[in-house]
């Protein structure tokens, strides 16, 4: 039962408040091992090439950034030796984004941060309720997906 004095705190309102821990301790952490120097949203697309190789049209869905933006972020971040760009021998048209060693270091030190966090993040609720919330932030994400591809769609048709 909700109390009508205090009423809950809308869930995006709790996700943009909890968000800011990861970016913050994130950023802390690659300042600290001496990646002062990665753009905003610049840990993302590092930490997602590295993680599953995501292809970068992907990247740029998610972060929902023009592929202007994007190309200039990826730009810096060749520019800074977080990454490589490679053409594909088939065809040179499509280019390959991987780490280099620098990247790579980056991408761990953010994944620590984030191991460390899920593990304060059990300690304080359990892993049953983490686990609750991962799936409730996953549907959300699909939700999210859906409608990007349904305004693509719309924005295609104009």
């Amino acid at each position: 039962m909700t109390n009508s004095a205090n009423p809950p705190i809308p869930l995006p309102a709790l996700l943009r408040y909890s968000r800011n821990i990861y970016g913050m301790a994130i950023r802390h952490a690659l300042d600290a091992a001496g990646y002062d120097d990665i753009p905003r949203n610049g840990i993302y697309v590092i930490a997602a090439i590295g993680r599953a190789n995501i292809p970068l049209s992907q990247i740029i869905r998610e972060l929902n950034v023009s592929k202007q933006n994007a190309g200039q972020l990826v730009d810096m971040l060749v520019l800074r030796g977080y990454l490589q760009r490679d053409m594909y021998t088939e065809d040179r048209r499509r280019l390959t984004l991987t780490l280099t060693k620098r990247g790579r270091h980056a991408a761990d030190v953010a994944t620590q941060v984030v191991d460390e966090i899920q593990a304060l993040l059990e300690e304080r609720v359990g892993a049953n309720a983490v686990a609750i919330t991962r799936k409730t932030l996953a549907a959300l994400g699909e939700l999210s997906q859906r409608y990007l591809n349904d305004k693509d769609k719309d924005n295609d048709g104009e």
